[in-house]
C-alpha cells in the first residue's frame, strides 16, 4: 500500500515501531571491517571522521563484534530513511512530526 493511501494514525504507528527498532539496534558504529597488510593480513575497523581515516586493530577476537556494530548502523540508516519518508508525508498533511506523541500511539 502506498504511503499516501495510509491513514495518519497508521503512519504514526509505523514511526513508533521504527523508533523501537532503532533503540534496540545498539551497539552501533559507522565504518567497516577492513583486512590490511601485504603478507600478514590483519583485521581493522576503519572509519573516516573529519576527512581522516581512523583505524583500530581488531584481531580475531573482536572482528565479529565490530561487524555486528557496523551492520547495526546500516540497519539504523535504513530505518532513518523510512522515518524521513513518513515524516515528509506527514508534513504534506500539515502534521508536525515534532508534536507527535510516540508513547501513546
Amino acid at each position: 500500500m502506498d504511503m499516501k493511501e495510509q491513514s495518519t494514525k497508521t503512519l504514526v504507528r509505523k514511526l513508533n515501531l521504527l523508533k523501537k527498532k532503532i533503540s534496540n539496534g545498539f551497539p552501533v558504529m559507522r565504518g567497516s571491517v577492513a583486512v590490511l597488510g601485504m603478507k600478514n593480513k590483519q583485521p581493522y575497523f576503519s572509519v573516516s571522521i573529519n576527512k581522516k581515516t581512523n583505524l583500530v586493530y581488531l584481531g580475531k577476537e573482536r572482528t565479529s563484534a565490530a561487524k555486528k556494530c557496523s551492520a547495526n548502523y546500516k540497519k539504523m540508516m535504513k530505518y532513518v530513511d523510512e522515518i524521513t519518508l513518513i515524516n515528509m508525508e506527514l508534513l504534506k498533511r500539515k502534521v508536525d512530526p515534532a508534536k507527535i506523541s510516540y508513547e501513546n500511539s
